[in-house]
């Protein structure tokens, strides 16, 4: 009941593809906690109404099917997501350790339910907004493209504490930004790292956005709840540097040249901000697991005189990390290019790898209940 998929068929009639939005993702199923209701419904009793569905309907079909799931790698719908964006139903029967032969719905439910993190501030707020009501989307929209020259944006920066939302590129953004400004990335998976990371719906945002695409970012944003956009900032980072305003960088490494750092004694600790599963599953020797997910209530526990190095799966999360805690004061941060994806390749020293479907509960709980 928290999802639907739907089944296409071809011309001839053949079963060809399923869209399983929430309910199948490529190594994962949903998770069933976001539709409890106090004294009717637990997580377990969605649980189970998942494994009904599941088995009885989804299972039931081809292995030739494709799946298309609504989420990948990094969405908080999940534990361990993977990065593909399709797969075949036949390989998720081998592979997927909630659709395993044999399994009874009592170990499903055990299984699916464990190691969940709490979901995102906002999937209870934009519930509530579906049900009282939110402003016209025109006036939204109209508010939040308005161009700004860059004396009215720092403007509402400092008279109404506006959020520098920073939405280009994760190269534009490493070369130069706007100092104290948050990058999350149109182009990645923007409105759900929004959701999980800006705790006030309310927050008044100010905008750095591709040219040409200033509304469609407004939009986006309103689609999960987030409307109190004031407005864009126009002609970019040119018009603010032509205004003689400050920029910053982040720095950066490849894998290769993390290698021979390690190799030579690594001036600093390296951060792995992936989610918990992720990092259990393999992760580079000697890195502490620091998910982009609760970096608002754990930056403190970070000492700013440190050297970070952080990583994610391909580079986003760690961006978006390095981009929250050099707004709050941390300075000496260094992203690693294409994260784990290139860490894989090279010859960093890296734990052996763990299937997912095989690491116990118990384990899983133990490294969730660390980070959160």
């Amino acid at each position: 009941m928290e999802s639907s998929t739907f089944l296409l068929r071809d011309e001839a009639g053949k079963d060809y593809a399923i869209f399983s939005g929430d309910t199948l993702f490529l190594g994962d199923v949903g998770r069933p906690d976001l539709a409890i209701k106090q004294g009717e419904l637990t997580k377990e009793d969605l649980a189970g109404f998942l494994f009904d569905s599941l088995r009885e309907k989804i299972m039931t079909l081809g292995d030739d099917l494709i799946v298309y799931p609504a989420h990948g790698a990094g969405s908080a719908c999940g534990k361990n997501l993977s990065s593909d964006t399709w797969g075949y139903l036949g390989d998720q029967k081998k592979l997927n350790y909630a659709l395993r032969e044999n399994m009874t719905k009592a170990e499903f439910i055990k299984e699916v339910t464990a190691g969940l993190t709490p979901p995102p501030s906002y999937f209870p707020k934009n519930a509530m907004m579906n049900k009282t009501g939110y402003e016209p989307i025109d006036e939204v929209l109209e508010k939040g493209a308005t161009p700004l020259t860059p004396a009215r944006f720092e403007e509402l920066v400092d008279t109404q504490e506006a959020l520098m939302l920073d939405t280009r590129s994760e190269a534009e953004f490493s070369t130069e930004h706007i100092p104290g400004s948050i990058f999350i990335g149109v182009d990645g998976t923007f409105a759900p790292w929004v959701g999980a990371l800006i705790t006030d719906i309310k927050q008044p945002i100010v905008l750095i956005a591709p040219q040409d695409r200033e509304e469609e970012v407004v939009m986006r944003l309103a689609r999960v709840g987030y409307d109190n956009t004031l407005g864009y900032l126009e002609g970019g980072i040119e018009a603010w540097k032509a205004a003689g305003k400050e920029t910053d960088s982040v720095e950066a490494v490849t894998a290769d040249e993390l290698a021979d750092l390690m190799a030579d004694g690594l001036d600093g600790t390296v951060l792995d901000v992936r989610k918990p599963t992720e990092f259990l599953s393999q992760h580079v020797i000697g890195a502490t697991n620091f998910p982009l997910d609760y970096v608002n209530r754990n930056f403190n526990r970070l000492d700013g005189n440190e050297k970070h190095y952080l990583y994610c799966l391909g580079g986003f999360r760690s961006l978006i990390t390095i981009s929250i805690l050099k707004a709050r004061g941390f300075h000496n941060l260094v992203d690693i290019t294409k994260g784990w994806r290139a860490i894989e390749e090279s010859v960093v020293p890296k734990s052996d790898h763990i299937c997912p479907s095989t690491i116990s509960q118990e384990v899983i709980d133990e490294a969730v209940t660390a980070v959160v």
